[in-house]
């Protein structure tokens, strides 16, 4: 490059530490007298990006290039900053038998201020100081040889070897072929067909990622809610992303780990809810995981996190479910004896991911808000859940905090030892609905060993080898109480 190239640099960063980039192969050079090709987002004729929920994306890039005849360099930028070289693969979409790779490197010693500096060790540059003169700013230029820059720049002005000296910029004559304004791959290619070549480069990238998040507006009367699942995506990757064709895979992906280390508001999302359309992307079944496909292309920037609808049901059935879970260590108060042990009322809201219910799609992991109408037609958060990945035709049940106007309380009223292993126990459970509606109560009840039902004042389910449910109705500002007496053999 000819002419001068000034870069500002304030005299922090001349005495600024650095860390010295790792030395690395010399870029592929092409022989004396061939042409020196550079492509970038110009270039760009189709972009397919494919991101992981893990953190990895596989980019492929298609673009139109003029590649000369023989053997020559091919500067390919803006690409991902992020990219693992070993896993690039270049290939000719017009003539693939007479276009070769035959070496390829990776420039990532980014052009910045210090590094330049550092690229200028044994050769002459200007230093530029300003200074007032009499109302007005007057530049004074000093040629100075840089000497060593070990942590700070050692300069021979003259015949004088000079440290700490400041500087307001400094001017260089040129720029080095070894600093790259953004990531570069360089391919030395032989050409034996067309000049006019369509390629595709694709390669494995990081920091690019996705999220799913869900709102789930549940009606006054609790008996059906809206569904919304929203894609976050968020780029990283140090490129953009311009009107690409966007999928997303979501399922847990075995990765090598060391191959592969190289290297908003609330109301608006409600709102968006509200106003969106259809859903946006199809989903298929690919290998053990699912495939989102977004209808339309789409752009997104570096350092950018974008939000993409995902699915949407209206007037998904759902049911509020109240439930108590006993604990294996319920023998007695110790605490307090003759007292009773309060436990905690959960609830929850379960509906079912099907077709019926407007729904039925494949739902990735990630987190569902949950959101209720109040008296006065306002929307009020209640509470939030996250979820697994949630196939087709499964119920999910989404916590959404503890009852506050409903109490369980528990007390043992009997136990007695009958034989040698044999235990005769009798247990109470009060429930108390402050509530002004009627509802249910799940009682869970832990059971060990072989156990046998004697009496009980509900009806019961034996929900598995260990455990006993009651289910309770309990009327509005009312109580309930269920009694049970079990026989236990250990």
């Amino acid at each position: 490059m000819t002419g001068k190239l000034c870069v500002a640099m304030a005299f922090a960063a001349l005495t600024a530490p650095s860390l010295v980039p790792s030395p690395r192969p010399p870029a592929a050079v092409a022989p004396a007298g061939q042409p020196f090709a550079t492509s970038t987002l110009d270039d760009q004729a189709e972009l397919a990006v494919t991101v992981y929920n893990s953190d990895l994306a596989l980019i492929r890039d298609v673009r139109n290039l003029t590649v000369a005849r023989g053997v020559s360099d091919l500067r390919f930028m803006d690409i991902a900053a992020t990219v693992n070289p070993a896993t690039v693969h270049f290939r000719s979409l017009t003539d693939a038998a007479r276009l070769a790779v035959l070496e390829q490197n990776y420039e990532y010693d980014l052009l910045e201020p210090d590094k330049l500096l550092r690229k200028y060790v044994g050769r002459d540059v200007t230093l530029v100081r300003t200074r007032q003169t009499g109302g007005s700013t007057v530049e004074e230029e000093i040629k100075a040889h840089l000497l060593s820059f070990n942590g700070a720049p050692v300069w021979r002005i003259g015949n004088e070897i000079v440290t700490g000296m400041s500087a307001d910029h400094i001017r260089f004559p040129e720029l080095p072929d070894s600093l790259f304004s953004r990531p570069t791959l360089i391919w030395t290619l032989e050409n034996g067909g067309l000049t006019s070549q369509r390629v595709e480069a694709s390669y494995l990238a990081r920091q690019l990622s996705w999220s799913s998040d869900y709102v789930l507006t549940v009606g006054r009367d609790e008996k059906a809610a809206d569904l919304d699942g929203w894609v976050t995506l968020t780029n990283g990757s140090g490129t953009a992303l311009r009107n690409a064709k966007l999928q997303l895979v979501a399922g847990e992906l075995n990765r090598v780990r060391a191959a592969m280390e190289l290297a908003s508001s609330r109301s608006d999302l409600l709102e968006r809810a509200k106003s969106a359309a259809a859903p946006q992307m199809s989903e298929e079944s690919f290998s053990e995981y699912h495939l989102y496909t977004v209808a339309r292309k789409t752009s997104i920037n570096n350092a950018e996190t974008k939000q993409i609808r995902m699915l949407g049901g209206s007037a998904v059935p759902v049911t509020k479910r109240y439930v108590v879970n006993g604990q294996n260590y319920y023998y007695r108060n110790v605490l307090n004896p003759g007292s009773p042990l309060k436990d905690t009322v959960q609830v929850f809201y379960q509906f079912k991911n099907d077709e019926p219910s407007g729904l039925g799609m494949p739902m990735p992991a990630g987190v569902i808000r949950v959101y209720q109408q109040d008296a006065h037609g306002g929307t009020q958060f209640v509470g939030e859940d996250r979820i697994g990945h949630t196939p087709k035709d499964e119920f999910l049940n989404l916590k959404i905090g503890n009852a506050f106007d409903v109490v369980a309380e528990r007390k043992q009223l009997h136990f007695e030892k009958i034989a040698a292993n044999v235990y005769e126990m009798e247990y109470e459970v009060t429930l108390r609905n402050h509530k002004s509606t009627p509802i249910s109560v799940e009682v869970n009840e832990p059971l060990g060993g072989s156990w046998a039902m004697l009496r009980a004042t509900h009806e019961w389910t034996k929900t598995d080898a260990w455990a006993a449910q009651f289910v309770v109705p309990v009327r509005a500002d009312g109580a309930a109480a269920v009694r049970y007496r079990v026989r236990i053999t250990y």
